[in-house]
């Protein structure tokens, strides 16, 4: 695709409303708040979780060493095609991403959204396209908000970056952004792969699929709220793309899953990435392996940084179950669709529940 249709379909991937900075208005005294950020409903979904079943509900851990060796790679294959299956998240040790790139990263992130706003200006979000600073998924005036600012863009393919945004980011910041943009997808295509060997699809059908895939990196900042019961900083979704990797950026804890009827929450390991499976995913396997439900909450007092890095098929593919994976026992639970309307459709709705994976499915009769 030449670099105008890039420009052109990553332009007509969506826009979100303009909304101002929750890092500023945060510097303010909570009546100076506009309402639209209230969201007290969310308090009423919170379930409480007993000690004891918070400790027996622990999303599974998947050792990358392991997965790729020898000798212990079937019983931790199996490990994470249950993860997958039951779970929707998991978190990945010795994935051999170096632990001083993370610590550079974490840094400069926080350093970024530590900028003036007349810095930040510069990377802001425009009425015409949803990347840089602002929030994503906005789509009228008076739509309640969540407390966060985000810093949302392409990384890859590189001809799909926005010349304002990733080329111009301050040194070394981008050149560590660009080193950990590489090894996100070196991540993301080995756990493909090994999806790809649990599935028993047929071999390299899914890794084709995402060889040159889209990679969008979204930078979370959730200022504290004296009543964090009475905002939300990430409303409850399930993501779009098909393989997330996060990385918390500090100690406070706000991500929460879906599990059970109950909102469990999840406790990053040290140099660990969490890693939750996307609503693509969940359509490419027909249904084997589950996107989930999760939300971030909000500290009463203390900051909380994250940083997500979404993988999904290349733009020109076509979204779709895996034809090994439809069966007359199984039938094709979702539609299929062109990459470029599936974004379309995604980012021109209110990000809500799986509203977005429910789109795509296919309503059998009884």
């Amino acid at each position: 695709m030449s670099q105008e249709g890039m420009e052109k379909l990553f332009k007509e991937s969506g826009t979100s409303v303009l909304v101002p900075s929750v890092q500023e208005l945060s510097k303010e005294s909570v009546s100076n708040v506009p309402q639209r950020y209230f969201q007290p409903q969310h308090q009423q979904q919170r379930l409480l979780i007993s000690q004891q079943s918070h400790a027996t509900l622990q999303i599974p851990v998947i050792d990358m060493h392991n997965l790729l060796s020898q000798e212990s790679g079937s019983s931790e294959l199996a490990k994470l095609h249950l993860a997958c299956k039951e779970w929707g998240f998991f978190q990945i040790i010795n994935h051999g991403v170096s632990s001083s790139l993370v610590e550079k990263i974490k840094l400069e992130i926080k350093e970024f959204f530590n900028l003036p706003m007349s810095e930040k200006k510069k990377f802001w979000q425009t009425s015409e396209n949803m990347e840089g600073f602002g929030q994503l998924f906005v789509v009228s005036e008076d739509q309640k908000l969540d407390w966060n600012d985000m810093f949302y863009m392409n990384s890859l393919p590189r001809k799909s970056r926005m010349p304002h945004l990733f080329p111009q980011l301050p040194h070394p910041f981008r050149d560590n952004l660009e080193l950990y943009s590489q090894k996100m997808k070196d991540v993301a295509m080995i756990i493909i792969g090994q999806m790809e060997k649990a599935l028993e699809v047929k071999e390299r059908e899914m890794i084709e699929l995402f060889e040159d895939g889209i990679q969008r990196m979204r930078m979370n900042y959730y200022p504290p709220f004296p009543q964090p019961e009475k905002v939300i900083g990430f409303s409850n979704h399930s993501d779009g793309d098909a393989l997330t990797i996060l990385l918390q950026l500090n100690e406070i804890e706000g991500l929460q899953i879906r599990k059970d009827g109950m909102w469990v929450p999840v406790k990053p390991l040290p140099n660990a990435f969490v890693v939750n499976v996307g609503d693509i995913m969940e359509i490419i396997t027909n249904g084997t392996y589950r996107s989930v439900e999760h939300r971030a909450t909000v500290n009463s007092e203390k900051e909380r940084l994250s940083f997500a890095t979404f993988y999904s098929p290349r733009e020109d593919a076509v979204l779709g179950p895996s034809p090994c994976l439809i069966t007359h026992q199984t039938p094709p639970q979702f539609k299929s669709t062109s990459a470029n309307q599936y974004f379309k459709d995604f980012f021109a709705r209110k990000l809500e529940g799986k509203s977005n994976r429910d789109n795509m499915k296919i309503e059998h009769p009884n």
